[in-house]
């Protein structure tokens, strides 16, 4: 029995219909035609019923189906692994993520990677709000998506995949709340809120407006919702990512966005001395989720993932 005759068979089966078969394997009608009549001859006997108006599965063709289906599939998978392991992606691709927004990307992505690497195991947990870099470092994560700018010398980082604009989290009932947007100069005006933990300075919020003002410093948090939860009782204000807005909405919290502040940027980071080609792969499917994205959205409108 030839390979292409018993996957015209199963295509059909599933089918039912010799033009969609045709489309699915790239070929004529005709030649779907011939591979059919040729398992019949080998078997001795109609596989299908076949009229002008409908193919339905003989009796013995439904019960060919199922004995020989799942053996097919775990050639196709045996065969699959096997070719992801020749290119040298296997093993485990450990992944983390920075919020919903880069979460809900990285899971896509990596369900992508899978179907096309069987042979590779991903594997996706949210990184550390307060500590962005160790887990990397301990090689808990061999990629990470998260934001930028990333200035470790003992780390490689891509190029920026995705943009949104910076807001800043505010009581609902507080006087920034009723403004239409806001300006690095206003952040003099309410106390911000700043992360607890291993943060590099360059991650931090900023201390001075641009006027030459003092920031009010706001208690310190250790995770988003401990942040929200601050901000919605009135205890200080919280620089995010326009997608917070979408993800996190709650009573008594407004978003306003920062006309001037610098968009928030998202990319990868890895181990600089440590780039496989699991990652260039993952890479890749992220480029490929966010590419998909901007061709039925507005572009780098990705505050709806």
């Amino acid at each position: 029995m030839e390979r292409d005759e018993l996957e015209c068979f199963l295509i059909l089966a599933e089918e039912l219909h010799f033009g969609r078969t045709a489309a699915r394997m790239r070929l004529s009608r005709a030649r779907v035609s011939q591979l059919v009549q040729r398992l019949e001859r080998r078997l001795g006997a109609p596989l299908f019923e076949r009229t002008s108006r409908s193919v339905a599965l003989t009796e013995l063709g439904a019960r060919f189906r199922d004995d020989v289906e799942p053996h097919h599939r775990a050639i196709e998978r045996a065969l699959a692994r096997t070719a992801a392991a020749a290119r040298g992606i296997g093993g485990t691709l450990r992944v983390g993520f920075a919020d919903s927004l880069t979460g809900a990307i990285a899971i896509r992505a990596a369900d992508d990677l899978r179907a096309a690497y069987p042979e590779l195991a991903v594997e996706i947990c949210e990184m550390s709000f307060t500590d962005p870099f160790t887990q990397l470092r301990d090689r808990y994560y061999d990629v990470q998506m998260m934001e930028l700018p990333v200035r470790e010398d003992d780390l490689a980082k891509g190029p920026t995949l995705l943009t949104e604009p910076r807001v800043l989290a505010v009581a609902a009932s507080g006087p920034l709340a009723s403004r239409p947007w806001l300006t690095l100069n206003d952040l003099a005006e309410t106390a911000l809120l700043a992360i607890e933990g291993d943060v590099p300075d360059y991650r931090r919020p900023p201390r001075r407006t641009p006027d030459g003002r003092d920031i009010p410093a706001g208690p310190g948090i250790t995770s988003l919702q401990e942040g929200l939860m601050l901000v919605a009782a009135g205890k200080g204000a919280m620089l995010t990512g326009a997608h917070t807005a979408a993800h996190q909405p709650r009573p008594g919290i407004a978003y306003v966005q920062i006309l001037d502040a610098p968009p928030v940027r998202y990319g990868l980071a890895w181990r600089a001395e440590e780039h496989s080609a699991a990652v260039e792969a993952f890479a890749a499917r992220v480029d490929a989720v966010i590419a998909a994205r901007e061709q039925v959205e507005a572009p780098l409108d990705l505050t709806a993932v």
